[in-house]
């Protein structure tokens, strides 16, 4: 039972909109190192040159993401050059996966501390990367292989009948929990406040300095379900999917420290949870979106 993997301590920035949110203008690795700056600090009796590696999600590893994020991460959060750093690419599961890692090392006895989880700024980003070069041949005989989520969404709906009025409604549910939980402060101990300063020349070319701190999630939004009704489909003509009930594109970062039983009691830490089992399973690319109804059916 010595090998069993806890999670001891997580934190995580705000969600902030991309292209239009408090983060802007701030860079994944600066998101990602002030959570894991915080994420040690509330561990005070770790040596941080004890954390075995850092892991580090990222659905777009290039540009500001990229040179192995990980590698910068574990560098710029832990002030020190004797941890390691990996990158890893899963697209929407990357984070996840990143903890699936952290616990299989750890019972199968090659570490005993790891930092998992994920950064991503979809405001510096293009959707996709900033060069994407699709297979030629795959395309022509495939071409849903390379369909973004808005069309694998309409399959999925389409495929298993799942209405407009359905996603809507859920769409709306969705933010009235997340409005109501902020109300509540249900985040606010799991929120690293971020200090954001934006640099930037005026209508006059003079130098221009803008500072504010993020610590609000920033997708939910109050609406009703005739508003929602009322949206436009925006990825097939005739389609249900809208920008109402889709997924808002973000910008922010999230870490958990992933320990073993035997550490844990070394430096006598309460963990939070106890990791069991982690599965993935594959689909057919056009409805990506039922692989995890397809894991457990």
């Amino acid at each position: 039972m010595g090998n069993t993997a806890y999670i001891v301590a997580g934190f995580r920035s705000a969600v902030g909109k991309a292209k239009k949110g408090g983060f802007r203008f701030y860079r994944p690795d600066d998101i990602g190192a002030s959570v894991i700056r915080h994420l040690v600090k509330s561990i005070p009796n770790l040596d941080k040159d004890r954390i075995d590696d850092v892991i580090v999600g990222n659905a777009t590893p290039e540009a500001e993401q990229g040179l192995n994020m990980g590698r910068m991460l574990s560098l710029m959060g832990l002030d020190t050059d004797k941890v390691p750093g990996m990158t890893v690419n899963r697209y929407c599961a990357s984070g996840l996966e990143t903890i699936a890692i952290a616990q299989a090392k750890i019972e199968s006895g090659m570490a005993d501390c790891i930092i998992a989880g994920g950064a991503e700024s979809m405001s510096v980003m293009a959707m996709g990367g900033w060069r994407i070069v699709p297979n030629a041949k795959v395309g022509k005989e495939n071409p849903n292989w390379y369909w973004g989520m808005g069309l694998t969404a309409e399959a999925v709906a389409k495929q298993f009948k799942i209405s407009r009025e359905d996603q809507d409604a859920f769409a709306l549910n969705s933010h009235v929990k997340a409005i109501n939980a902020i109300k509540e402060g249900r985040f606010t101990d799991q929120i690293v406040p971020i200090d954001v300063e934006h640099i930037f020349l005026d209508e006059n070319e003079k130098r221009q300095v803008n500072s504010y701190t993020v610590q609000t999630d920033e997708g939910p939004r109050a609406s009703t379900i005739e508003k929602l009704n009322s949206l436009r489909p925006v990825f097939a003509q005739g389609g249900s999917v809208t920008a109402g009930n889709s997924s808002q594109t973000s910008d922010g970062a999230a870490f958990v420290m992933v320990m073993s039983e035997k550490m844990i009691k070394e430096l006598n830490i309460q963990p939070i949870a106890r990791l069991i089992s982690y599965a993935t399973v594959g689909v057919e690319p056009r409805i990506m979106g039922i692989g995890p109804v397809r894991r457990h059916s």
